[in-house]
């Protein structure tokens, strides 16, 4: 959705059910994830391989043109798995004790991540490599998303210990291009998907 906005490409969403996934959806998602593209009767399953096409067959180019630097920004993209499932560990976490171990644990790759958004733009900004979004920064934006919903709660402080990641995740952030790409509702499904976990945060 957040590519779909960048490159301004008409679309159509059908939002489903994840926890009663229709037969339909089944038929045309391996893995039973979200999202899905359908390009005319052809369906495209992966976050990373809908992105890559679009940027392919639609202009402004969310890629690097330099095969050196949009390898290494592929790179960073496949990183989303890991970072995801950092941040998971401390927003998804069942008490306090395991919100702490999931923040001490994250921490080193944080600092890894800084030091590359370092390295990408410096203190240029404000997105990944700098002025404008690409597709490492559509990869990266859910996931800061939803730290920052728990994040207001759980009042961690996690990110100010990394000022790049907490400029870039702010940036993200306040661009329509990534707030704009979620359902009205999801605040508060998202917070009823907290409950259901009996996760910590949903306490609070």
């Amino acid at each position: 959705m957040i590519v779909l906005r960048a490159k301004s490409v008409d679309y159509e969403v059908t939002y489903i059910n994840l926890r009663e996934k229709p037969d339909w959806f089944l038929a045309i998602s391996p893995h039973g994830k979200v999202p899905v593209l359908k390009v005319g009767e052809v369906p495209l399953f992966e976050s990373n391989a809908i992105a890559e096409y679009l940027d392919e067959v639609v202009a402004p180019a969310l890629h690097p043109e330099d095969p050196l630097d949009r390898a290494r920004h592929r790179a960073w993209t496949d990183f989303v798995a890991d970072f995801a499932a950092m941040l998971g560990k401390i927003y998804y976490a069942k008490d306090e004790t395991a919100m702490a171990a999931g923040i001490a644990a994250a921490k080193p790759k944080l600092a890894r991540l800084e030091q590359a958004v370092a390295a990408e733009r410096g203190d240029n900004g404000p997105y990944f490599s700098g002025e404008n979004l690409c597709l490492v920064d559509a990869a990266y934006a859910p996931f800061f998303q939803r730290f920052a919903f728990c994040d207001t709660n759980l009042n961690t402080g996690l990110l100010d210990e990394f000022p790049r990641l907490r400029a870039w995740s702010d940036a993200l952030l306040a661009t329509d291009m990534v707030t704009g790409a979620v359902a009205e509702s999801f605040p508060a499904e998202y917070a009823a998907n907290l409950q259901r976990r009996g996760t910590y945060v949903a306490t609070l």
